[in-house]
């Protein structure tokens, strides 16, 4: 089970609900003035997964509206970036430049180090507000702070493409967040960070007022979202790559190159990775390993097992029989008891 914190004012005397859910506000978000119109009957539950360095929460409560200053944010301010999935009610959000109102499966971003003010209300019949997101430090998001500025306050939508992928993962997470492994955390927090670079990276495509250099980031982060959804595809290489993208193969590898990383060396190791993932998993154990390699474009067993053993020193045969999801084991501490049977059999 991944690792949460979780508060709920039923646990609380009715007299007490709106103060404690003030200061627990401020203990796991930031400093801000909290008030509500429905303090003498208010009602509100929280729970923080831990995703690594990224916190995906789910908050269910009465309307209320959150201020935060320049005041509080002096006092207090951990660079986050503050993504919200609206799911029930209508939220409002205000800043210094940029006013809007948010409905259900509407994606919105904010920042923790600029002011800020936000309504949360009910609509139609419903007695609570709901929604989910996450808490992302500034520092994770590959992508100049000018370009992830002109996405504050816009409405992006959760309904369809990678804004939907998005809202399917934040909500299947909270969801199923009892059948994963507290190791599961930063696997997981990674495609948070993933998948959110990619939906910025597509809402930028079009904005011809950035930067050229952040046009180029854009467009990596778009290459590497089109590959991670085609590891399975053996005819996946830097021609084909560059043909679907309209850029020239010379052109692409250069875009590699400026992050260190070629091309096919960044496919294979993901398809490496992923693969070893799949061998450590309980769940996969019945499933052959031809599969599992054809699954993330291997088709040819033999060429996977070199491939394997070249990156963790050990065939995927034995990898798996160590049982590394259970036992805690990385591809490196692996492949020296691997080495240390050998030396003894």
């Amino acid at each position: 089970m991944l690792v949460e914190r979780a508060f709920s004012t039923q646990d609380v005397f009715v007299s007490d609900r709106f103060v404690r859910w003030r200061e627990h506000v401020l203990r796991t978000y930031v400093p801000a003035e909290v008030d509500s119109d429905q303090a003498a009957n208010f009602a509100a539950s929280q729970r923080i997964l831990d995703l690594g360095g990224v916190q995906l929460w789910t908050m269910e409560h009465s309307p209320m509206t959150l201020r935060r200053t320049q005041k509080l944010i002096q006092q207090s301010d951990p660079e986050f970036y503050h993504l919200s999935l609206n799911l029930r009610g209508t939220m409002g959000l205000t800043s210094s430049d940029h006013e809007a109102e948010y409905e259900p499966y509407d994606l919105v971003l904010h920042d923790t180090s600029r002011p800020h003010l936000i309504r949360a209300i009910t609509s139609h019949d419903e007695e609570t507000i709901l929604g989910t997101g996450l808490f992302i430090p500034r520092k994770l998001l590959p992508l100049p702070e000018n370009a992830i500025d002109s996405l504050r306050v816009r409405r992006l939508s959760g309904r369809e493409g990678i804004g939907a992928l998005l809202a399917q993962f934040l909500t299947q997470v909270n969801r199923d967040s009892g059948s994963y492994r507290p190791d599961d955390g930063p696997r997981l927090g990674t495609v948070a960070v993933d998948l959110l670079s990619a939906l910025f990276a597509h809402a930028l495509e079009a904005d011809r007022s950035l930067p050229p250099e952040t046009h180029r980031q854009t467009l990596v982060l778009r290459i590497r979202a089109f590959v991670q959804g085609r590891l399975h595809d053996p005819q996946l290489t830097p021609p084909a790559i560059a043909a679907a993208h309209h850029i020239s193969t010379s052109y692409l590898h250069r875009l590699f190159q400026e992050h260190g990383l070629t091309v096919s060396g960044w496919i294979r190791r993901q398809r490496l990775e992923h693969a070893r993932r799949d061998l450590a998993d309980p769940a996969l154990h019945g499933t052959p390993i031809h599969l599992i390699a054809s699954r993330w474009g291997y088709p040819q067993a033999a060429d996977f097992s070199r491939a394997f053993r070249n990156a963790y020193g050990i065939p995927p045969k034995d990898y798996r029989r160590h049982g590394s999801a259970s036992a805690g084991y990385s591809g490196n501490s692996l492949a020296a008891d691997h080495t240390r049977e050998q030396r003894h059999s």
